[in-house]
């Protein structure tokens, strides 16, 4: 008598996440423009005084869609930084060059051109992830293509440090989850870094 309770649970659990991203997509675009750019910048300070922040030398990040908090204030020249670019199913990770080596790829995402250079994992000290929300125990609400899950559960990327970057609103008591969810190291908001212990 259970097994079609059981057979139905996955298909649930993505309406209830297709549901809850919907709210929260629509909740971020809401945001005003000027307070946007004030929690962006509270964000960025945050992991600014991070000391593995501080430390690492090549950083993996994103070109802010949609609203994500912008994390483009702290890109500077001092380290290496990389940007995804989606292919197939996965995602290319290329060194940032400045904005003109950036273009507008898959969904209309802003990305690295194919030529700049790649990055290879084992260069990567800290993967700085988008969300659309993450949970306090760093579990995260993607866009629901699975690239980031893709990624993470590879050997090569599994033991990187990942912090998930949302605004507060986003970061809720709990998610629903799958088996293939990997909660994040800490979640970043413009209230504060927090770090699972």
């Amino acid at each position: 008598m259970s097994l079609p309770a059981q057979s139905s649970l996955p298909s649930d659990r993505a309406t209830e996440k297709a549901d809850l991203r919907r709210r929260l997509l629509k909740a971020r675009q809401a945001i005003p423009p000027q307070q946007w750019r004030q929690k962006s910048d509270r964000l960025c300070a945050h992991l600014q005084t991070w000391p593995t922040f501080q430390t690492a030398r090549c950083i993996l990040a994103y070109c802010s869609f949609r609203n994500e908090p912008d994390l483009s204030p702290l890109m500077d020249h001092r380290r290496y930084w990389g940007l995804p670019r989606c292919v197939g199913k996965q995602m290319v990770w290329h060194q940032w060059l400045g904005p003109q080596s950036l273009q507008t790829g898959k969904y209309g995402i802003t990305e690295p051109v194919g030529m700049a250079p790649e990055i290879h994992p084992d260069m990567v000290d800290l993967i700085l992830v988008p969300a659309v929300a993450c949970d306090v125990t760093g579990y995260r609400l993607g866009y629901g293509g699975g690239y980031y899950d893709r990624l993470l559960t590879k050997p090569q990327w599994r033991r990187k440090p990942t912090v998930g970057i949302v605004f507060e609103y986003a970061r809720l008591p709990k998610l629903p989850r799958d088996v293939w969810d990997r909660p994040m190291q800490g979640i970043c908001t413009e209230s504060g870094l927090f770090l699972r212990d």
